[in-house]
């Protein structure tokens, strides 16, 4: 008998080949582990003395001041990119076709290019004396499409009943934007909105292509150009050391995502909804308070 209407229950023969193939993938990649951890051995990338150089106070003086740099970074690009992001979302949104024909233009080439090619590019015929900013603008203009259509979905998102009430009571329709269908779409964008900043953190390592002296060009600096022990460069305890602090960075970012959903669920929580239309519930915090709706021909605006 079915233990589930999607699948069947699997029989003793398929219990016994589903572990199997459990034990012989598990086997493989722990072998495929033991390899690279021998090949790694036998290369001396696991020598005390790689690690010695992460004992001086101005190598961790300039770990700090790549990571400054990479913050930095990114917190610029971030918020440029949310407000490209809205600019295009509001162009592809608009109904005047030459606006959304250049909003959508804009947004197809912006993702299209590969980032670093439109990094390279920028730094080396505009920003050719400041790398900084040819990494913000192109994190910018990347970020900023991919966040556009983050936002557009979200908008598109809410039931089309709201916006239809909203304009009953005679709102304008920056004003059904503003106060019904963005504070509606957030909580929805949220996580898409947090996950697209999290790729542009990471992607600010890229500016060492550009010889930006952020996290990564730091860590690439001493592992190539620190003196070797015992002929091997300190490729290894890069790797864990930056590594790592773009894990925490990451994670810092995704606990501060959710801190804000959380608040945003709990200041929503059991508040009324106020009819504003016969039969339709308009968002909490979209109008001032409830309208008359006894009328045969609508609500009133007055």
């Amino acid at each position: 008998m079915s233990a589930s209407v999607l699948y069947d229950a699997p029989g003793p023969k398929a219990r016994v080949r589903n572990r199997v193939y459990g034990v012989l993938s598990a086997v493989v990649l722990i072998g495929l582990i033991a390899f690279v951890v021998y090949r790694l051995d036998d290369t001396g990338q696991f020598q005390g003395s790689l690690w010695d150089v992460y004992e001086y106070s101005n190598t961790q003086r300039q770990i700090l001041d790549g990571l400054w740099t990479t913050v930095k970074t990114f917190a610029i690009a971030g918020v440029l990119s949310l407000a490209l992001g809205a600019v295009l979302a509001t162009g592809r949104l608009s109904e005047h076709k030459p606006v959304r024909w250049l909003a959508t233009a804009a947004v197809e080439l912006f993702r299209a290019l590969p980032l670093l090619i439109m990094i390279f590019v920028l730094w080396a015929g505009v920003f050719t004396s400041d790398p900084m900013w040819a990494l913000v603008v192109g994190l910018t203009l990347y970020n900023g499409s991919v966040q556009s259509e983050i936002f557009r979905t979200g908008i598109n998102a809410v039931p089309r009943g709201q916006s239809e009430a909203a304009y009953a009571l005679g709102l304008r329709k920056t004003q059904v934007m503003a106060s019904v269908l963005v504070p509606q779409s957030v909580r929805t964008m949220l996580p898409s909105i947090i996950s697209q900043l999290v790729v542009t953190l990471k992607d600010t390592s890229l500016g060492y292509i550009i010889l930006y002296e952020e996290l990564l060009y730091v860590g690439k600096r001493f592992a190539e150009q620190r003196p070797p022990s015992n002929g091997v460069y300190a490729f290894i305890p890069m790797v864990i050391v930056f590594g790592s602090i773009y894990i925490l960075l990451c994670l810092a970012l995704s606990s501060v995502a959710t801190w804000v959903e959380r608040r945003t669920k709990r200041s929503r929580k059991g508040a009324p909804l106020p009819v504003t239309a016969p039969g339709v519930p308009l968002a909490t915090g979209s109008a001032p308070g409830p309208v008359d709706a006894s009328g045969a021909d609508g609500p009133n605006d007055g």
